[in-house]
């Protein structure tokens, strides 16, 4: 009886030592829109799958742009169409978002959302992990931690991973969860695509996800998979590589309900953070430019963090309270 309780502790223990049950099972994952209702809350589902003859839904909450995994019997749904799903939740900071980004689809560049409130004295972070042969950088998260950790903690990041990093570094990947499993950082997992392909001589227009031949349904969808595989749960957000995409590929995005960031101060080129940005680092080793940009940034904002004037954002809350109603 003890070995039986021990061995429900530990499972237990695990599932929410690193914030998120592993779904190491998964079968029929599918895009899937719809309305789920569980009082008092209205979600909208994105996506659907099995897994252990069990079904769940990846849910977005419209107003929080907080996501979660849930099994689909505990919730009133229906099924709509993309259309429906517009107008039923059209006035709410989910829905404003994905319009926002869609006006921004026309640039071949950095389309999407790219700052988030001008009034914030602070940044948003968001670090790439592109495939790379390096190790993950961790300074990054040593230094915020360290900075932070006595007016903020955990301290939030947001991640935009590819399914090839997550697979190549393992143990990157376990001790970024362990931080976040100790709450030295939060992070927001954004979808990078699975593959990350890149050629040094195409033309942007046929290069990164604009490749010919590229399956975009792929690229999306097995990165969530990996996601959930790996205990992590994919949030609303979607990081196109290279931030290259046309106006079919960002209308490709937002149909899978997904929101478009870019950024408007990516450090490695120059670009200067102002209040509210959202800041572009890599993580994968291969931009130390940008690290110890950001690193000296940090050390620049020294006294005004330890006094709170200058703090970092969850990505989630920044994007979402550009569009609250009556702003």
């Amino acid at each position: 009886m003890r070995l039986k309780l021990l061995t429900v502790f530990l499972l237990i223990y695990t599932a929410h030592s690193f914030g998120q049950a592993k779904y190491d099972h998964i079968t029929n994952y599918k895009v899937y829109l719809g309305w789920a209702h569980h009082t008092p809350q209205d979600w909208v589902i994105i996506r659907k799958f099995d897994d252990r003859n069990k079904n769940y839904y990846l849910l977005v909450n419209p107003q929080t742009l907080e996501t979660k995994i849930d099994d689909s019997s505990f919730y009133q749904s229906k099924p709509m169409t993309g259309d429906e799903v517009k107008t039923f939740f059209k006035n709410t900071p989910y829905q404003k978002a994905l319009r926002k980004a869609e006006k921004a689809s026309i640039t071949i560049q950095d389309a999407g959302i790219e700052r988030g409130l001008p009034q914030e004295t602070g940044i948003s972070l968001t670090a790439d992990l592109c495939p790379s042969h390096r190790p993950l950088d961790r300074r990054i998260f040593m230094d915020i931690f360290n900075e932070f950790n006595k007016v903020e903690k955990p301290v939030p990041i947001a991640l935009s991973v590819t399914g090839i990093w997550m697979n190549k570094h393992q143990q990157d990947l376990a001790w970024l969860k362990e931080m976040q499993a100790k709450h030295e950082i939060y992070i927001t997992w954004i979808n990078h695509s699975y593959n990350h392909r890149v050629s040094k001589s195409a033309p942007l227009k046929d290069n990164f996800l604009l490749e010919p031949g590229t399956d975009i349904s792929y690229e999306v969808l097995e990165t969530e998979k990996d996601m959930l595989q790996n205990g992590l749960l994919p949030s609303v957000f979607f990081r196109f590589p290279g931030l290259v995409s046309d106006q079919q590929l960002v209308y490709s995005i937002t149909g899978f309900g997904l929101i478009p960031i870019g950024t408007d101060a990516w450090l490695a080129k120059g670009q200067q953070p102002q209040a509210g940005s959202i800041v572009l680092i890599h993580g994968n080793g291969n931009e130390p430019v940008g690290v110890n940009d950001f690193i000296k940034l940090l050390q620049s904002k020294t006294q005004s963090i330890a006094k709170k004037q200058w703090l970092l954002y969850d990505l989630r809350e920044s994007v979402d309270e550009e569009f609250v109603e009556d702003k």
